[in-house]
């Protein structure tokens, strides 16, 4: 069933370029954030206390979704007064227990719960499942993405582009993976390597949340299955002096806001995306590979750094193929299932194609 409104919840970077880029799309949007954007933008905003029962649900009344763009701590009751609404749900969270409540509450939703929708999780496992589909057996699916300055500084390497709260949040939970089959938890910030992007020499190790549902989906289909974030070299083992040695992990909101204040966000930004996958196809072994590069582009007038362009074209890609009927109307979104082809082209979607250095 075709939509045309939607809020779009949180209207930081990411957010704002969301609903512009769903209001170029032809969709009726309405914008909230506790404080209206201080730069013109071409959609409807208001202000409002997005913690007030009250004022969600006066605002889910009027729209047929939600999008949530807002801390990951404050999805299970919007994704709540959506259920309750009957209107689609989508969000871009990380955390596992958010997602987990949701899938719970889709079972009896009257619309579509979509959590997960951004890069990782998101992108990347639409990405993995497409290069699986083609075995006759996959043994291994390998994610690692890294979204970092293009020019680094001092020994973290790193810039806070993305949310301190989520970064936190990704280095010191538990990280699902298959491992020989097995469905296992393991440590994050573990599992060391080095991978190269383009000449670019990397550092990936385990974080929590990117996988999304795939291990529920992937189970008993494929031996390996994991998520890595990849960072400038010695990052790792900083973060692991920062968090373990110091302690730092018993405060994490000031342990974000250091990391914040150290290493503010910059505008010359990259995302690496390294997916790989291996199989067999007519009884050859053979490995497939997705690995790209992605820059700041222009988007509605406007220089967009990578992190948010990638993030917001991922969600509003999604909610595109929902609202032209080429997904699910209700129920529960396994991003996994969404085909790579069909995604890529979508008007939004396409971005992925034009903003992209492929290392294929």
């Amino acid at each position: 069933m075709s939509f045309r409104k939607i809020a779009v919840l949180g209207l930081g970077k990411v957010g704002r370029l969301a609903a512009t880029l769903l209001h170029e799309g032809g969709f009726e949007v309405i914008g909230v954030d506790a404080q209206l954007p201080l730069s013109d933008v071409p959609f409807k905003c208001r202000a409002g206390d997005i913690s007030d029962p009250q004022v969600v649900g006066e605002l889910l009344s009027n729209v047929e979704a939600v999008l949530s763009c807002l801390p990951y701590h404050l999805n299970i009751e919007l994704a709540r007064a959506a259920h309750l609404a009957g209107i689609h749900y989508f969000d871009l969270t990380e955390d596992v227990p958010t997602t987990n409540f949701i899938v719970e509450l889709s079972k009896t939703a009257r619309g579509l719960m979509a959590p997960q929708c951004g890069l990782a999780p998101g992108f990347v496992g639409i990405v993995g499942a497409s290069l699986a589909d083609g075995f006759d057996r996959c043994r291994s699916i390998r994610m690692r993405v890294g979204a970092l300055p293009q020019h680094p500084t001092g020994l973290l390497g790193y810039a806070f582009n993305w949310s301190p709260e989520g970064v936190v949040n990704e280095y010191l939970n538990d990280c699902e993976v298959i491992e020989g089959g097995v469905r296992k938890l393991v440590s994050p910030m573990e599992w060391h390597e080095t991978v190269y992007v383009g000449g670019v020499k990397l550092e990936a190790f385990t974080t929590s949340g990117g996988l999304g549902t795939m291990c529920d989906t992937m189970l008993g289909k494929i031996d390996n299955l994991d998520y890595k974030t990849m960072r400038y070299p010695g990052h790792m083992e900083l973060m692991n002096f920062f968090f373990h040695e110091l302690l730092m992990r018993d405060k994490r909101k000031l342990a974000g806001e250091i990391l914040t204040n150290a290493k503010p966000p910059v505008e010359d930004d990259v995302v690496y995306v390294h997916v790989a996958a291996e199989g067999t196809e007519n009884g050859s072994l053979r490995r497939k590979e997705f690995v790209r590069a992605y820059y700041p582009i222009e988007i509605a007038g406007a220089r967009r750094t990578a992190i948010a362009w990638t993030t917001s074209a991922s969600v509003v890609a999604v909610i595109e193929m929902v609202r032209d009927g080429l997904l699910p109307a209700t129920g529960f979104l396994h991003q996994e299932h969404i085909p790579l082809e069909m995604f890529l082209k979508t008007p939004t979607g396409s971005l992925f194609k034009a903003g992209a250095t492929s290392h294929s």
